[in-house]
């Protein structure tokens, strides 16, 4: 054996003693506990990769304005988890019905609303094939999140955010427990873990959350949370999202979203519930019009929430995940935050990304091209053409159409785009026959070719 290698040997060791360490940082566990949404026509995109690849992002919220068809999709999140030191929550709201991300506008098709399968159709059937359909567009365009089904029963028909929008199955709570148990395990099957939401139950509220303060005291019963004990006493441990909704007789003084006795006492220790609590978005009117930015953090994270989930990842001009990993490392250095809480939401986190199975080997589509590319079919064609390119590289991309004279007469994409393959339906039923061109530039690449319309 060479002289050095004990040397050699001894410095690998530390290195990767330093490396596990780090792995397990303070701020690294912080990390995992945020979920965040972001604007891909924006500055904080590139925000977005540093959260993930330096700040050990937990997890991302797609929303529609991230999602204009199944192959950009797929490219998205294919991205976004190669980029990933810690794989990926990748979330979005596909409820059903009025609530969904994934719908015919975007290549997909529009589905039922709880309130047509719970208590229209109340179908095993209906509720199992649309929740399946769901759980293999979410798996083809790998998202691993679904932040559904609500499990609210429908005691206001006219609450603002639930029953006027049919979110909820029915306003008889077995019914809701049969069919939230019938939609959740179709993603289980898919290895797509689902979000029981909005606990202690959103059914009664005369109010709305994403706008203000929201008290239930009064319209709330206990039977709100019958969906709730039987989905846990059946074995359910994904996640369940805590409502901003102030309920008096369970807390007097916070929201169930910031409240220890509603979270901790009641959800995990009465009810037994062992998976993880996900906040409802934190910058809801009903946080921030009564509680400040530091103060709602320390709060959720003390009453028991797991993972807090914010629709941006810029706040002020700055990164919001940087700033919130700031002070959650400054409360817990100051007492303020236990390193045991810490460690228990980061515990169960890793516990539910393992519990799902390893992301698959990213195919021909999702790999990252070589060369730009830009071909359209058929060509000629009548009325509708299918035009695909190739992105070797992330940048800002225009891809538009001119007629014979050079005028514009359609913008497909006007946006930045990660590195990827790309597909797009024209629809130019509108336009006369005749020669057109398709012309797509970006960084220092262009490129034009004819098609022909024919009608």
């Amino acid at each position: 054996m060479n002289a050095k290698s004990p040397l050699i040997y001894g410095l690998l060791t530390i290195l990767f003693l330093i490396n596990a360490l780090h792995a397990q940082s303070l701020r690294d566990k912080i990390g995992q506990m945020m979920m965040v949404g972001f604007y891909q026509n924006s500055n904080f995109m590139d925000t977005l990769w540093v959260d993930i690849t330096q700040r050990n992002l937990g997890g991302v919220v797609l929303f529609g304005s991230n999602i204009q068809n199944p192959i950009q999709i797929q490219n998205l999140t294919a991205q976004l988890q190669q980029a990933a030191p810690t794989s990926l929550f990748i979330a979005t709201d596909q409820e059903g019905g009025y609530v969904a991300r994934l719908k015919a506008s975007n290549g997909f098709a529009n589905t039922y609303s709880a309130y047509t399968l719970g208590t229209i159709f109340n179908s095993e059937d209906s509720t199992r094939a649309t929740a399946g359909m769901m759980a293999q567009w979410l798996e083809d365009s790998g998202i691993n999140v679904n932040l559904a089904p609500v499990v609210d029963v429908n005691v206001n028909p006219l609450s603002p955010a639930i029953g006027f929008y049919e979110r909820s199955f029915s306003s008889d709570p077995m019914t809701v427990f049969n069919h939230a148990s019938w939609f959740a395990d179709e993603f289980k099957q898919k290895q797509i873990i689902t979000a029981l939401k909005h606990y202690p139950g959103h059914g009664s509220a005369e109010e709305d959350s994403h706008l203000g303060f929201t008290d239930i005291t009064e319209t709330w019963a206990d039977s709100e949370l019958v969906p709730y004990q039987q989905l846990i006493g059946q074995g359910y441990a994904d996640l369940i999202m805590s409502g901003h909704l102030f309920n008096a007789n369970l807390d007097s003084l916070y929201p169930a979203s910031l409240s220890y006795n509603t979270i901790t006492g009641l959800l995990k220790d009465s009810l037994g519930f062992s998976g993880a609590v996900i906040s409802d978005e934190m910058l809801m009117g009903a946080i921030v019009n009564n509680y400040g930015f530091d103060q709602a953090i320390e709060l959720a994270i003390n009453a028991g929430t797991d993972i807090l989930l914010y629709r941006t990842n810029e706040r002020n001009n700055f990164s919001l995940v940087r700033q919130v990993i700031d002070i959650v490392e400054q409360k817990v250095n100051a007492g303020m935050i236990s390193l045991s809480r810490i460690d228990d939401a980061y515990d169960k986190i890793l516990a539910l990304k393992q519990s799902i199975t390893a992301l698959p080997e990213p195919t021909a589509r999702h790999q990252i091209p070589q060369d730009f590319n830009l071909i359209n079919y058929p060509n000629p064609f009548n009325n509708s053409t299918t035009i695909e390119f190739s992105l070797p590289e992330s940048g800002f991309v225009t891809l538009k159409i001119y007629n014979l004279l050079g005028q514009e007469t359609a913008t497909i994409v006007s946006a930045k785009l990660v590195a990827g393959n790309y597909q797009y339906r024209w629809n130019a039923s509108s336009l006369a026959s005749g020669i057109y061109y398709y012309r797509l530039e970006s960084g220092g690449f262009q490129q034009a070719n004819k098609m022909i319309l024919l009608k």
